[in-house]
């Protein structure tokens, strides 16, 4: 993965060359790279199965003010096809490359699919019952201040659905200082046939004045085409309510 001959600067260039995402690094990230003196990379974690490759790396840059930056990428590809590419995306928050690591997991459905006829069927009552099941008590949140208003922007960015939350929302998350991730939800189903993948975070944020909001993402892959779909909520009976919708139950 690393080429003990290769420069920093050439290094960089060729990461953020071959992201998917770069484009969605923050500007301020990409300036402060651009001071890069020193550069580690190693293998942070991976997992390999019949249907997927996944490795996640950590780049750590030594930057000119004597700070340093950590960059983590994600690459990953079909297990079956030894031939399909290897896509990489970069992310400057390890909680941000782990949750689109569980989205890769949870939408190649590592486990058996389900069967035909009533068995599938069964499958996805179940799937609605589960969805629409009052959630487990929360754990006590612990914010972490981390550029979370950049955060923010992001996920709201990354919304498709037209619903998504507004400009009002978008002003009053440019106030929060620090923020909390959880996994409120993750199944594995069959939609229209098709393997997909549903998961339901909850990004939390503490604003200026104390107070706490909520954004509810969506990540799942019950679309025509099986690729990844990020819808984004302002509350949670409205995104679980949005994924009982993808099930296309009668």
């Amino acid at each position: 993965m690393s080429d003990p001959y290769e420069t920093t600067e050439h290094h960089l260039d060729r990461l953020l060359r071959r992201a998917l995402n770069s484009f969605d690094l923050p500007d301020s990230t990409v300036d402060r790279l651009g001071t890069a003196l020193a550069h580690s990379s190693s293998l942070h974690s991976s997992h390999h199965s019949s249907v997927l490759h996944r490795e996640t790396y950590r780049h750590t840059y030594l930057l000119a003010d004597g700070s340093a930056l950590t960059l983590w990428e994600l690459v990953h590809s079909g297990g079956r096809d030894v031939r399909a590419p290897r896509r990489h995306e970069l992310y400057d928050e390890e909680g941000d490359a782990r949750i689109a690591a569980s989205r890769l997991a949870g939408s190649l459905c590592d486990s058996p699919a389900f069967g035909d006829g009533m068995q599938e069927t069964q499958g996805e009552l179940e799937m609605l019952t589960v969805l629409m099941s009052a959630p487990p008590a929360p754990l006590p949140r612990t914010y972490a201040p981390d550029n979370s208003a950049d955060h923010a922007r992001r996920v709201l960015r990354r919304a498709e659905n037209a619903d998504r939350p507004g400009e009002r929302k978008s002003r009053l998350l440019r106030s929060a200082f620090a923020h909390h991730i959880t996994q409120i939800f993750g199944r594995q189903c069959r939609v229209d046939g098709r393997p997909a993948g549903f998961t339901l975070y909850e990004h939390a944020f503490l604003l200026l004045d104390g107070s706490e909001t909520s954004l509810w993402e969506v990540e799942h892959t019950a679309t025509p085409d099986g690729r990844h779909m990020c819808e984004v909520y302002e509350d949670e009976h409205t995104a679980r309510a949005a994924m009982e919708s993808r099930t296309r139950i009668c």
